[in-house]
């Protein structure tokens, strides 16, 4: 070992101090040499297959005891990572194939377009800890490389065998993605059938053609050559080291906001939908910050509002992160139409909008939303769902969204109260008030503030806009949708 220098940790200079003893199992691998915050690593560098091979994770209390230094797997979120990782294994299929020249096939650009295309694709280093060696790796057997030119020491090479197991410390989901993605492409290319369980393509029970098979026989290709990933290897940590080192990584980072995170993803189909329909072409203005004093609102949309009122639109859910290209298929106009229509409403999108119409609050809109998801794409949308959507997005601008309307305060009046206004009739589109929560928002000064609880108030305000419109009720007893359904 080399003298410290300027009071640095000691550096290997050169691997005379490893053994020289090696068993049958043991893998050259090329590394380099660092000291993180003084504890020596490795970094190194090794194909995706490879690696799920080499690496374990420490979370099984069977098998693991009080040697458990991971948090409990959350299946879903694994599950979204082995998309995101089959989508970029497909990625490099085509990238290395215009590396060698080599012709693209149109199976694998049409598969790229189903998984949806992103402008770049790369997952972060993985942290492992070798758990059975000395925490400075002497007991690694190893030598060094040397720059041919200039003697020097290009890096280092160490054999490891299969007692060197790889424990995953920070990873677990991104290696338990990969698992789904070799199970599926195993699967695939055994059956020559798209899984109907745990699928990452659509198509499930589906033959898959000649050509797509070819695709996922090249992208086993790709995980088991040309697609590494880099590892950070720590030397010998102790089981209370792995989970200190564990919080670490996975707590001291400050998590990304989420208009940021919006802004900068390019991969969701939805959020594409909004930079380019609504943003690009309909030229629908966004604010990354929310607006909470409504003297400052400039008419901007909060960036999180516009995807949350899309997710309901696409999707019917609250958020848009298992968002997929198939899902968008055949809604973009319909979706397109809906926005134009937004657009139009008065006082839309001008400065001090939410004092002028209460359809520039998120909740309203995403009442609006959830109308035209039920018309137009819900599995139980009625047979003249497409006319029922037409007719809803050609009367938006006739709708009064003003704060004024009675429509809004109907569960704070009185029942001469509802009659005087004329809203006794919609009695027979909205849930009776004498249970669940019916507290829609307040009316002060003349402005009508809509409450948090948006999952509560988009059933009540989506019944009130049926009544508006008279769009059939929800309530199969009420006489417009027995009008209806005879009709």
């Amino acid at each position: 070992m080399y003298p410290s220098m300027n009071g640095l940790p000691t550096p290997i200079g050169t691997l005379d101090e490893v053994l020289d003893g090696g068993d049958t199992s043991e893998k050259a691998m090329k590394v380099f040499i660092g000291h993180n915050l003084g504890n020596r690593t490795f970094l190194m560098s090794m194909p995706m297959h490879e690696f799920y091979g080499m690496s374990e994770v420490a979370n099984d209390p069977g098998r693991d005891g009080d040697k458990i230094a991971q948090r409990k797997l959350d299946p879903t979120h694994a599950q979204k990572l082995a998309m995101y990782l089959l989508k970029g294994l497909v990625s490099a299929a085509i990238d290395r194939r215009e590396i060698q020249k080599k012709d693209v096939p149109r199976a694998m650009l049409d598969i790229m377009d189903r998984l949806g295309r992103q402008p770049y694709m790369a997952l972060q280093p993985l942290v492992v800890n070798i758990r059975d060696c000395n925490p400075k790796g002497v007991d690694i057997r190893g030598d060094r490389m040397l720059d041919k030119r200039t003697e020097e020491t290009a890096a280092f090479r160490v054999f490891l065998s299969q007692r060197h197991v790889l424990w995953v410390i920070d990873g677990q989901h991104r290696r338990k993605g990969m698992q789904l993605v070799f199970d599926f492409l195993e699967q695939v290319r055994a059956s020559r059938i798209y899984p109907k369980k745990n699928g990452l393509v659509n198509g499930a029970g589906e033959h898959i053609p000649p050509e797509e098979l070819k695709v996922w026989e090249e992208c086993f290709e790709v995980a088991r050559s040309y697609c590494t990933l880099l590892i950070e290897v720590h030397l010998g940590l102790e089981t209370q080291e792995e989970r200190q080192l564990f919080h670490d990584l996975n707590r001291l980072g400050k998590k990304v906001d989420t208009s940021l995170a919006l802004q900068f993803d390019s991969s969701n189909p939805v959020n594409l939908f909004i930079k380019e329909h609504l943003i690009e072409k309909l030229g629908i203005e966004v604010s990354e910050m929310e607006v909470k004093n409504w003297q400052d609102d400039d008419g901007k949309m909060p960036r999180k509002d516009l995807v949350g009122i899309n997710a309901i639109l696409f999707l019917n859910r609250t958020n848009i992160s298992s968002a997929t290209p198939a899902m968008l298929e055949g809604k973009l106009e319909v979706a397109h139409r809906f926005w134009t229509a937004v657009q139009a409403i008065p006082g839309f999108g001008e400065d001090s909008a939410r004092q002028k119409t209460t359809a520039a609050q998120p909740v309203v809109l995403k009442a609006l939303a959830k109308l035209v998801y039920d018309f137009s794409f819900s599995n139980r949308r009625p047979a003249n769902g497409a006319a029922l959507a037409d007719s809803l997005m050609s009367s938006i601008t006739d709708m009064d969204f003003s704060h004024e309307n009675p429509m809004w305060r109907y569960y704070e009046l009185k029942h001469e109260e509802r009659k005087d206004q004329g809203l006794s009739d919609l009695e027979d589109y909205l849930p009776p008030d004498d249970g669940g929560n019916r507290d829609i928002g307040s009316f002060q000064g003349n402005v009508m503030r809509f409450g948090p609880k948006h999952n509560d108030i988009i059933p009540i305000l989506a019944d009130m806009i049926r009544w508006r419109l008279k769009l059939p009720s929800r309530r199969r007893d009420s006489p417009e949708t027995m009008d209806n359904l005879a009709a």
